[in-house]
């Protein structure tokens, strides 16, 4: 309905619309995904300031008229995450997260667990978390905390990979590999079709989605690989949706 509506939300693109306006992909704690346009804020004097630009989190008032843009009529910092945009590594990695959220959560539903998992990574890149557990030597920045992020990412979108059982047979044991289209880790019975998982690997993914992401579990290069390649391919065959590479 047309209204003036209340709402924090992270700024995850904008696109420069006309001589002096900014359209924006907000991710919303209350309403999901929101198109909204900034008028004038490209000009010196704009009363926002540089506040409505990726990453930032902010308290907003908008408009929401006939169309299907919103009008952004107040914004207030809630998180200008200024750390992270000195750091190249962490704008990159911030940058992909903010994608991965577009590509993955197109609805207008509030989904609180996708909002808070996206304000407490970028907290972290930001240096306002530190990391620690197993994965503090993986970095804020690193690629462990990037697919622990993109993991915990599907499990909110409803897309998380089975890892306790066959995904085909649902044999508890002789866990080999991972299938996309079968949705999970596959035993060698059912190998056919997918691709070979690590022990390394597979745990990583079980202790990634079990920890908070300030405590992504470590692993070697290999094992990271082979988990992307599972998330990768989960959200390709059941969310038709292909992701950025995480590093």
């Amino acid at each position: 309905m047309p209204g003036q509506f209340k709402t924090e939300a992270i700024v995850l693109r904008g696109i420069r619309y006309g001589e002096a306006d900014r359209v924006l992909h907000l991710y919303s704690a209350t309403r999901g995904r929101i198109g909204a346009i900034a008028k004038g804020v490209r000009r010196p004097r704009s009363r926002f300031g540089g506040r409505l630009e990726p990453f930032f989190r902010l308290d907003l008032v908008l408009y929401q008229g006939r169309g299907d843009l919103a009008t952004v009529t107040s914004a207030h910092t809630v998180a200008a995450h200024a750390n992270l945009r000195g750091d190249g590594a962490a704008l990159g990695a911030a940058a992909r997260a903010c994608d991965a959220v577009l590509r993955l959560l197109d609805s207008e539903q509030a989904n609180p667990a996708a909002y808070n998992l996206l304000c407490r990574y970028l907290a972290i890149l930001d240096g306002a978390e530190s990391t620690g557990g197993d994965g503090s030597g993986d970095g804020a920045t690193g690629l462990a905390t990037a697919l622990a992020f993109r993991l915990k990412l599907a499990l909110s979108a409803g897309f998380a990979p089975e890892l306790a059982s066959c995904a085909r047979c649902g044999e508890g044991d002789g866990l080999a590999g991972f299938s996309g289209a079968a949705g999970g880790v596959v035993c060698s019975a059912c190998e056919q079709g997918g691709f070979p998982l690590s022990g390394d690997a597979h745990r990583f993914l079980v202790e990634a989605l079990g920890r908070p992401l300030a405590q992504a579990p470590s692993a070697d290069g290999r094992a990271l690989r082979q988990a992307e390649r599972a998330i990768s391919d989960t959200l390709e065959h059941h969310a038709h949706v292909q992701l950025r590479a995480a590093a």
